[in-house]
């Protein structure tokens, strides 16, 4: 089954929009219709998951709170296509929106039958929240930035290129530098011509060594945020080579993909952190890189 994901956009699409939203979160605690909306509507974004035949599935929304935080509502997915992962993929919509609005944290507010899907999804527990018909709710909240002011992500920056440089000497004969590090993002780039292969485009050695150091960057700079030191290894991988290279690469690293609970770690115990880069070439993206690092304790 192929999904479609976007906004309602006509009269019947939003129609059948708002019935699915009252049939799912209104209609079993006895609410009347309308009571579905609120006064935010108009401003704030909606995704939703569409069959081939039109039929809308799965429903969400996300409006802004203030400059720095935006929320999560009204997540609904029809009993019918449960099961499918479609509130996964709406959510990912909202949280895109989230970023483009430059917000640095989504919050939520959930049911207990609803916890372990959003824990899933990297959402943490904040607080206990209003109850709601009766059921209680919690609060939840997930990192989309790095919680650091402009002049640290600098000092970051220089870190962990000398870093780098320093310890693999390999980036720096491949020309491995910080094109920029965002509260949302670390991008790096790698000029070709000290990775060029025989076929004039990038080696791909090189493309797995830069997606692989950029993730090994991103578990550093979360160290660095939460304040946790440990020794930083690769455990797993697996790269997907979708294009030729054939000029430089710039891989990318977002923060808002990487929630990691370091708890373990703070107890000595080694600590496993999920990893996601993708490595464009102008604007084509050429490969896609998964790899799990431990972070171990330092004694």
């Amino acid at each position: 089954m192929k999904w479609q994901l976007r906004s309602p956009q006509t009269p019947a699409e939003w129609q059948a929009y708002y019935l699915l939203r009252w049939q799912v979160l209104r209609a079993p605690w006895h609410q009347p219709q309308g009571s579905e909306q609120d006064e935010l509507e108009q401003e704030a974004f909606h995704a939703a998951a569409w069959t081939e035949q039109g039929e809308v599935v799965a429903v969400g929304r996300v409006h802004k709170i203030n400059a720095q935080q935006a929320q999560v509502r009204y997540m609904a997915v029809s009993p019918d296509w449960q099961g499918h992962g479609l509130g996964a993929l709406v959510l990912q919509q909202l949280e895109q929106q989230a970023l483009q609005w430059h917000a640095q944290q989504l919050v939520l507010n959930a049911r207990e039958s609803a916890a372990g899907f959003y824990r899933k999804l990297g959402y943490q527990y904040l607080e206990p929240a209003k109850a709601l018909f009766g059921i209680a709710h919690d609060r939840y909240g997930k990192a989309l930035a790095f919680q650091a002011n402009t002049s640290t992500l600098a000092d970051w920056r220089a870190e962990l290129q000398q870093t780098w440089h320093q310890t693999i000497p390999l980036s720096a004969y491949m020309q491995l530098g910080i094109e920029q590090l965002s509260p949302w993002c670390l991008e790096t780039q790698v000029p070709l011509p000290p990775n060029i292969n025989l076929h004039q485009t990038m080696f791909a050695g090189s493309i797995y060594t830069t997606a692989t150091l950029t993730g090994w960057g991103m578990v550093w700079l979360l160290l660095q945020e939460h304040q946790q030191h440990g020794h930083i290894v690769l455990a797993d991988a697996q790269i997907r080579y979708l294009k030729p290279v054939p000029g430089a690469a710039t891989a990318r690293c977002y923060r808002y993909l990487h929630q990691v609970d370091w708890t373990a770690l703070a107890q000595g115990r080694k600590v496993r952190v999920p990893v996601t880069v993708e490595l464009w070439s102008d604007s084509v993206l050429a490969a896609e890189f998964r790899g799990q690092f431990a972070v171990l304790p330092k004694h």
